[in-house]
């Protein structure tokens, strides 16, 4: 997981300060390892050689009654139907159970996460984040916040009302693919710094700076 510097937070705050000197908006940067546990992926998943072993024992019933007799001895009589049943009932927890510890790695459990559940994942804590930290918290409802979540590599800009009025999701796609550039080259810092300058020049054009817009949220990077 790719670390924030002492150098990478005062860049990021300083981007924002020269940003915010040219506009009455105010701009938010959030980063954050990971936007969801994914544990509902997990246990999906986990189902599958669970399942397994149910379509095994209906292809191979007599498999059960060699294994019944393996475990437990030759001398044994004749297994019944509900030994055999409560040693498939065993094989299958044993195998959810292998299969939800194996998920506890976190880079699996992502490699297994579709994408769209990702995308869906991080838009909705950056909404999440954003109501708490940036709408409604300015005046003019000039908010945005730029939320990088590094776990699953994705980035979301979610802008206030005022903004969405006078521009469309098309105008953040230039800052957008800005800011992975440098994120995937090893970069976040950077690529959060050239996101919000480009970010300024937007909110510069459409609320540009008047001398009774105070500072209302701190210029700084947020790391959850």
């Amino acid at each position: 997981m790719i670390q924030f510097s002492e150098a990478d937070r005062a860049k990021v705050s300083a981007a924002i300060t020269a940003a915010e000197a040219t506009s009455d908006g105010e701009i938010v940067a959030v980063t954050t390892p990971l936007s969801d546990s994914y544990h509902d992926v997990a246990l999906h998943w986990a189902l599958v050689p669970l399942f397994a072993v149910l379509a095994w024992a209906a292809w191979r019933p007599t498999a059960l009654t060699w294994w019944y007799q393996f475990l437990f001895g030759g001398w044994q009589p004749e297994p019944s139907m509900g030994q055999l049943l409560t040693l498939l009932l065993f094989f299958a927890a044993l195998k959810f159970t292998v299969a939800v510890l194996i998920l506890k790695w976190m880079p699996l459990r992502l490699a297994l996460t579709p994408g769209a559940t990702k995308h869906r994942r991080v838009r909705r804590r950056a909404v999440t984040i954003f109501k708490a930290a940036a709408e409604r918290r300015t005046e003019n409802r000039a908010g945005i916040l730029i939320y990088l979540s590094m776990g699953e590599r994705r980035a979301e800009i979610v802008a206030d009302e005022a903004i969405t009025k006078v521009t469309t999701p098309d105008v953040w796609g230039e800052a957008m693919a800005t800011l992975l550039a440098d994120v995937r080259e090893g970069r976040p810092g950077d690529g959060i710094c050239a996101a919000i300058q480009q970010i300024g020049v937007v909110l510069a054009e459409h609320f540009p700076k008047t001398a009774a817009n105070p500072n209302e949220i701190p210029d700084k990077l947020i790391e959850l």
